[in-house]
């Protein structure tokens, strides 16, 4: 494999890294990420679709007549949060980063593909670059138009950087790997009064108070503590003087799960607590609930496929719990078998997390995972 991708190739994966980092796009605003990519893989002989979901592209390549096939996932988004690296390449685009790795997931994959116009195997590869994953659900999105009618894959894989495990770890779990998730909002309504006369009005603020305190029961005893289950609420409004009680406020937060019963559990008590604490108080909450992504599911086959070329290439398979982060790779494995793993990132000493506006992506790992996809596509689609 060393042929592949000798060390201008890795340095070149670096050099587009850090160009995409400079110039990162919001969700289904990726433009010139897709143009990047399009014209690239275009020139090593991919057939390439642009404008899937909007942004979207894939690029597939045919050696051979197995008719086996697989899908290999980047997400190319970027983030709204304003950089703090301080890094020569930091975004040159006034709050928006690479605050997740997206440019270091991208450029892996594109240094992949071109290893693999150059290299034999028995099927087609196609490498989808998939838009808007950040909470904008480019994955539902691309799945809606049609991308495996178009552009069917046996299976289907995509990777995340993971700062909390060392570089050359790795993780793929069988099943749960990410969870559900969902977000609300708590509109609760009193009435207003002067704030040294609270015996005259309905305190709105009050009530969301309990509400909060009340939610966080859901989890400690309407879930069984052998699930997993997360309530938090993230915003509270309301009330914009001293001496007066408003007469609304809004609660805002997220949910996580991995059991549908568990969702609808959390979903029909927040909903009855939100209003019956409301009510208890003399005000009244109207409750607005979203499920956003279902949980990330591996295939146990893909997953232990993922692991034996992990092994082959010389990482160390890690064991590890499910995240209750979300991951919007979940609505491409409700359609296609497939795997979802994470890849060790971390740096010595300082070492930001994910979303972090201090976070950079870890070029020494580039090479990795850039090598990692090479194996795994002559692995499953061996030559003949």
């Amino acid at each position: 494999m060393g042929d592949l991708l000798d060390p201008q190739a890795v340095a070149e994966a670096r050099t587009w890294r850090r160009d995409l980092h400079r110039h990162p796009e919001l969700g289904f605003a990726e433009h010139r990420t897709a143009a990047f990519l399009a014209e690239r893989l275009t020139a090593w002989g991919y057939e390439v679709a642009t404008g899937i979901a909007g942004t979207g592209v894939v690029a597939s390549l045919t050696r051979g007549e197995s008719g086996r096939s697989i899908g290999i996932r980047a997400d190319i988004d970027a983030l709204p949060i304003t950089e703090e690296t301080g890094a020569d390449w930091a975004s040159a685009t006034p709050g928006v980063m690479h605050a997740c790795g997206h440019d270091g997931h991208t450029s892996m994959a594109l240094a992949a593909a071109k290893a693999l116009a150059g290299a034999a195997f028995d099927g087609t590869v196609r490498f989808i670059f998939q838009p808007a994953e950040e909470n904008d659900g480019g994955g539902r999105e691309m799945v809606k138009a049609g991308l495996f009618d178009r552009f069917p894959v046996d299976t289907v894989y995509a990777l995340h950087n993971w700062p909390g495990l060392k570089p050359g770890q790795i993780v793929a779990r069988d099943d749960a790997m990410m969870a559900a998730f969902a977000v609300f909002e708590i509109t609760v309504t009193g009435r207003g009064a002067h704030g040294a006369m609270p015996h005259e009005g309905a305190d709105c603020l009050l009530a969301a108070s309990h509400i909060v305190a009340a939610l966080q029961s859901i989890a400690a005893r309407n879930v069984s503590p052998l699930e997993s289950a997360v309530v938090s609420v993230t915003q509270i409004h309301g009330g914009d003087a001293w001496n007066v009680l408003p007469e609304r406020a809004v609660i805002r937060g997220t949910t996580r799960w991995f059991l549908p019963e568990v969702g609808d559990r959390i979903e029909t008590r927040l909903t009855r607590i939100a209003q019956s604490v409301a009510e208890g108080l003399g005000c009244s909450a109207g409750v607005r609930y979203e499920r956003r992504y279902p949980p990330t599911i591996n295939a146990r086959e893909p997953a232990a496929r993922v692991r034996r070329a992990a092994e082959a290439a010389g990482l160390q398979v890690m064991p590890a719990d499910p995240s209750m982060a979300a991951e919007d790779f979940a609505f491409l494995l409700d359609k296609v078998p497939g795997c979802y793993f994470w890849l060790g990132a971390g740096r010595e000493g300082d070492n930001p997390g994910l979303h972090s506006a201090r976070f950079d992506f870890n070029d020494e790992i580039l090479e990795t995972g850039a090598a990692f996809w090479i194996r795994l596509v002559q692995q499953e689609l061996p030559a003949a």
